[in-house]
């Protein structure tokens, strides 16, 4: 066998796959962010006291972003303070309060449906920010996904009320806009994602503090199980999500991080059947899919698929030509 079939062999013998294991790994470790989020509808039903939805996004941002800067004691530096603020703001701030007022106005499905518009508004905010071409691969598994999870979460009696199908477009918007800037920026050197998470969630948790306090209070009796509820939103639910999601960012494709997005309805309406003894419809069952499907082809490129194909078309041609390579 000459040298020169082995070179050939060798670099064609790795056949790449659609989505590389690094990135695969990256994708499963992000992927865990939105699915915590999925639970927070349940923790918020059964755990904690009602009428205080603010209240619980408060207790899920700021109290875990100052245990972090307590533990790692690092301060943002120059415009990080600026742009920290706005992060923390779009993220978690602005968006928590207009989820929970389209959740008031709207019937539940119908706000998480609006709230799967996500990927397609970051797959838009993506050109202009980030000088990204279009990806209308991306975008269109975006709006299947959206209706994917229509199919899953709204009734057939839903209510439309103009207010609330506004503030959940812009609750959408504020946080596509969030992670796009989240991607463009980047993360100063030598600060983790931890540290990252934890000044957002404090800027979050200050934007949330005269909200909360002024237009609900503090709950009147705070129990065992609230207690235990507000554990879970602020320390998995907010830290370590947040940490996770915030470092997928860096890492991953911003449409294709956003794109996870729809596991959180997703989840929540799988809670729903196995707390709540609820059931699909097959109706819904086929949005279940489709929304899984957009998630699932959104991680990859027809460029990323055919770049394997050739190669693996490669591999096995030069097998074929020279049996000792294999």
């Amino acid at each position: 066998m000459t040298t020169t079939s082995v070179s050939t062999a060798a670099t064609a013998a790795p056949a790449t796959p659609a989505v590389p294991v690094g990135r695969a790994g990256s994708t499963l470790a992000t992927a865990i962010a939105p699915a915590v989020w999925g639970t927070t509808y349940s923790v918020t039903a059964e755990l904690l006291p009602e009428g205080h939805p603010l209240f619980a996004g408060l207790m899920r941002a700021l109290p875990a972003g100052l245990l972090v800067l307590a533990l790692t004691r690092t301060l943002p530096r120059g415009a990080w303070w600026v742009k920290a603020g706005v992060l923390g703001a779009l993220n978690i701030g602005v968006f928590f309060p207009l989820l929970f007022l389209a959740a008031q106005r709207l019937p539940g499905g119908v706000a998480a449906t609006l709230g799967a518009a996500q990927p397609i508004v970051v797959a838009l905010l993506a050109v202009p920010v980030l000088r990204e071409r279009p990806s209308v691969w991306r975008l269109a598994w975006g709006v299947i996904g959206v209706a994917g999870v229509g199919l899953v979460v709204i009734g057939p009696k839903a209510a439309l009320d103009p207010l609330g199908i506004a503030a959940g477009l812009a609750g959408a918007g504020a946080m596509a806009l969030g992670v796009t800037l989240t991607k463009r920026w980047g993360r100063p050197a030598g600060v983790g994602a931890m540290t990252f998470a934890g000044w957002q969630l404090t800027a979050g948790g200050v934007v949330l503090l005269p909200a909360a306090l002024l237009t609900e209070g503090v709950p009147d009796r705070i129990g065992a199980p609230a207690v235990a509820g507000y554990l879970w939103l602020g320390l998995v639910g907010g830290l370590l999500a947040y940490t996770l999601w915030f470092r997928g960012i860096g890492t991953l494709p911003v449409t294709a991080t956003a794109l996870l997005g729809l596991l959180s309805p997703l989840v929540a309406a799988a809670l729903g059947v196995l707390l709540l003894r609820e059931s699909f419809t097959g109706l819904q069952l086929v949005g279940f899919v489709l929304a899984l499907a957009a998630l699932l082809a959104g991680q990859t490129t027809p460029s990323q698929t055919r770049r394997a194909r050739v190669t693996v078309s490669a591999t096995r041609e030069q097998s074929r030509r020279d049996p000792g390579v294999a």
